[in-house]
C-alpha cells in the first residue's frame, strides 16, 4: 500500500491565495550562524550552581553554529560522561562537576577550551 503524501497546509498558514503562475512558496529555513570549524571555536567550561537548587552543573558556552551541531556536540559530551544534560540557547549543560573530563574531550575533538 502506498503512503499518502503529507499535507503541508499548516506550513503555509501565512499565504491565502496566489494567482501568479510562477508562484512558489518559500518555507522558513533554519536560520542561525554557520558552524565554525573546531579550531576556530572558543569554548568556555565553567561550574554553575546558581538557581539550580544547590546542584552543580558543568556549562559549556561560546559555541558558534547551528542548533543541530550544538545538540550533536552536547549528545557526544553527555554520552562520554555518562550523565544527563541539555543543549539549548547556545550552551551545553552537563549534570554534575565534569569540568576536567569535558575539557579533555573537547580538546581531543580539536576545540580551543578555556
Amino acid at each position: 500500500m502506498a503512503r499518502k503524501p503529507q499535507n503541508d497546509w499548516k506550513d503555509r498558514l501565512g499565504v491565502v491565495y496566489s494567482t501568479h503562475d510562477d508562484f512558489a512558496y518559500e518555507y522558513a529555513g533554519e536560520e542561525g550562524p554557520e558552524t565554525l570549524p573546531p579550531g576556530q571555536q572558543n569554548l568556555r567550561v565553567t561550574l554553575d550552581k546558581k538557581q539550580r537548587g544547590g546542584k552543580q552543573v558543568t556549562l559549556v558556552t561560546g559555541f558558534t553554529g547551528t542548533a543541530a551541531d550544538l545538540k550533536a556536540l552536547g549528545k557526544m559530551l553527555k554520552s562520554k560522561c555518562g550523565v544527563g544534560g541539555a543543549a539549548k540557547a547556545g550552551e551545553i549543560i552537563i549534570q554534575g562537576d565534569f569540568r576536567e573530563r569535558v575539557k579533555e574531550l573537547l580538546a581531543g575533538e580539536g576545540y580551543r577550551v578555556r
